[in-house]
């Protein structure tokens, strides 16, 4: 019985390190989530001067809810894996406290014997009285492992007593928690309930407006269509000028493809923080369903006013340029692939600098009270989609 309890309790507490580090895990992702709810808090209260409401506002309302719903299902995660690990943890202190019990048991009865035979006149006796020298040995042997056999089972009472007591203390420190994210599920419901009747209240404002919207996606439309033109005629250009190079230059560029490859998903963000509010591809208006955007190259990240472009991996700056609507463009080569960082006001390299991952390209432009980077990556003529290969 003993053995089979202490086999359970080896197994329980195998589990439950495992859960720890699951929970661990959980709450990692839910301050991620935590960070970038309280980033686009700032960034709708750098908007607040405006006072109008707009798509901008509408993108970082609807980026948030999206977030607090992925919060939330966090938070039930959270939540069902403490109450899970609760009831184990219930059931490990059970088998303590019967384990324990049975220890007391073994003690008393340890405890009894030894006290009914007190006198060591009668132990010395005892031995004395052996037919032979072994028989002696044999009893002196069984005296003195039941003087340690009394020893160990107080040492052990008193270390299950101990463990008893820490895995008690664990268990209310659990129920506590459950409790808490409990309460924090309410507040985040409340939360969503607010953001979702703001969204909805903004695409009310805005729906009024189809008119003036439909103008402003014209333009929008000129410019983003001149920018990609002009993107891929560069690449286009830039790819004639790789068939013509040398046998060195072409190694050297397979060498910075590999090692640019080898960190997709793992590439650093193009600022030091934001949140991307447009993403790549073929999307339609956030207010009007029936009016198709024009199709994004890359993803719009908002960041903090001023903020700097940053190169996502060590390159060379293949051009720099500037577009209406996107400010100063600048394009670093990474050997077959392409990096493009637009809407800089301050531009801070030049073409043909080398430049370093983390290395600062330029200011970004400012934009309604905080600031927001156009970001493209391409593999050779070929657009991909940022979030592949940028780190989460």
């Amino acid at each position: 019985m003993f053995r089979r309890a202490l086999i359970l309790l080896v197994f329980m507490t195998t589990w439950y390190g495992v859960v720890a580090q699951s929970i661990s895990e959980q709450t990692k992702r839910r301050e991620e989530i935590e960070r970038e709810i309280a980033f686009l808090d700032r960034q709708l209260a750098a908007n607040k001067s405006k006072q109008l409401a707009s798509t901008k506002e509408l993108n970082f309302i609807q980026r948030k809810i999206s977030n607090r719903k992925r919060l939330l299902a966090q938070i039930e995660s959270e939540i069902r894996t403490i109450d899970a690990l609760s009831v184990r943890k219930a059931k490990e202190i059970d088998l303590l406290n019967s384990d324990l019990s049975n220890l007391k048991k073994r003690y008393s009865h340890l405890v009894y014997n030894a006290y009914k035979h007190r006198d060591k006149t009668v132990w010395i006796l005892y031995v004395l009285a052996s037919d032979n020298l072994e028989q002696g040995y044999r009893r002196w042997s069984y005296l003195k492992s039941y003087s340690q056999a009394l020893k160990t089972s107080a040492k052990a009472i008193k270390e299950r007593s101990t463990r008893l007591r820490d895995e008690v203390s664990r268990l209310s420190n659990m129920r506590m928690e459950s409790l808490k994210m409990q309460r924090r599920r309410e507040q985040e419901y409340k939360s969503l309930a607010q953001e979702e009747k703001r969204a909805r209240d903004i695409i009310s404002q805005l729906s009024k407006k189809e008119r003036e919207f439909r103008g402003q996606l014209t333009e929008k439309r000129r410019e983003m269509e001149r920018l990609n033109r002009e993107i891929e005629r560069i690449l286009a250009e830039a790819a004639k000028e790789k068939k013509s190079s040398d046998y060195k230059e072409a190694e050297a560029d397979r060498a910075l493809s590999d090692k640019f490859e080898n960190n997709k998903g793992r590439l650093p963000w193009p600022v030091k923080e934001g949140v991307i509010i447009e993403q790549f591809g073929q999307h339609y208006h956030p207010v009007f369903k029936n009016i198709k955007l024009p199709f994004n190259n890359g993803v719009n990240i908002s960041t903090t006013l001023n903020a700097q472009a940053i190169s996502v991996f060590d390159g060379v700056v293949k051009q720099i340029l500037v577009m209406p609507g996107y400010n100063q463009c600048v394009l670093v080569q990474h050997g077959n692939y392409y990096t493009f960082y637009t809407k800089i006001d301050k531009v801070i390299v030049k073409s043909g600098d080398a430049v370093k991952t983390g290395q600062p390209l330029g200011t970004l432009a400012e934009a309604e009270g905080n600031s927001v980077l156009h970001f493209q990556l391409w593999s050779g003529t070929t657009k991909q989609n940022p979030e592949h290969w940028i780190s989460r």
